[in-house]
């Protein structure tokens, strides 16, 4: 069996962070293993509060996990501050295994969920992973992006490594577009009208990682884990208050 690590917040609700890596793993039937950044009190109505932990604690539950274990790939998630992003940057340079970014600095809604002065030590971490994975918010934030914008792109395009923005909306299609270098390719599906988007974000990067671990290209892990995301949403559980979580297990089913 296939072992990923995930590096990320810890989400009390359980539809997001960590617990939603975990969930996710197991969909694609992989080992799933963590290591806890930051804590957070939250439900689907928002953060009420959160708990850094010191970067030397998180550095530990990693090379912990390594030590053990014959980790096939890494999700990386909310990190914080530049303290943790630059000792999980140092730790993971020499692996070489397929790493997934999934750069938390600014939720959908376009609330801050990073120290502003973290944002030009994620913007290098991005330079070395696999992939990268930020919402409109947050490309336009590391990297100056905005849909529609041709100037805006130039930046994006000279990015060392691939990045996935996730969340364009035309009509009745959700696309999310994938740029490495010069090149582009798009991944669309049917938009789902729904209230039920919590943890969506974190679930898509860590199915990724999930199906890189099992050998498959980036782009069929992608297409495979924008599918995984589709079923979860149209099963989504529909609980609390605020924005639901989606239905791990549901999306899970039937994959190969």
């Amino acid at each position: 069996m296939k072992v990923v690590l995930t590096i990320a917040g810890s989400d009390s609700s359980g539809g997001a962070g960590i617990q939603a890596d975990l969930k996710s793993f197991e969909a694609f039937g992989v080992f799933g293993t963590s290591a806890i950044t930051v804590l957070t009190a939250q439900n689907t109505q928002g953060v009420d509060s959160l708990f850094a932990l010191p970067s030397s604690f998180v550095i530990a539950q990693i090379q912990s996990v390594l030590d053990d274990f014959e980790v096939a790939a890494i999700k990386i998630g909310m990190l914080y501050d530049s303290e943790i992003i630059r000792a999980v940057s140092e730790l993971i340079a020499p692996l070489n295994i397929p790493i997934v970014l999934d750069p938390v600095c600014i939720s959908k809604a376009g609330s801050s969920l990073l120290k502003d002065e973290a944002i030009d030590a994620l913007f290098e971490l991005s330079k070395k992973v696999t992939l990268s994975t930020p919402n409109l918010h947050e490309a336009h934030r590391l990297f100056g992006y905005s849909s529609g914008d041709t100037d805006s792109l130039q930046k994006l395009l000279k990015h060392p490594s691939p990045v996935l923005i996730k969340n364009h909306i035309a009509g009745k299609i959700s696309a999310d577009l994938l740029y490495f270098g010069y090149q582009k390719r798009v991944f669309a599906s049917e938009l789902i009208e729904t209230q039920n988007l919590h943890g969506t974000g974190c679930s898509f990067s860590s199915a990724i990682a999930a199906n890189l671990a099992l050998g498959h290209t980036l782009e069929a892990s992608i297409a495979r884990s924008k599918a995984f995301i589709a079923r979860a949403l149209r099963h989504a559980p529909s609980i609390g208050h605020g924005a639901g979580p989606i239905n791990h297990k549901a999306g899970g089913k039937d994959v190969a």
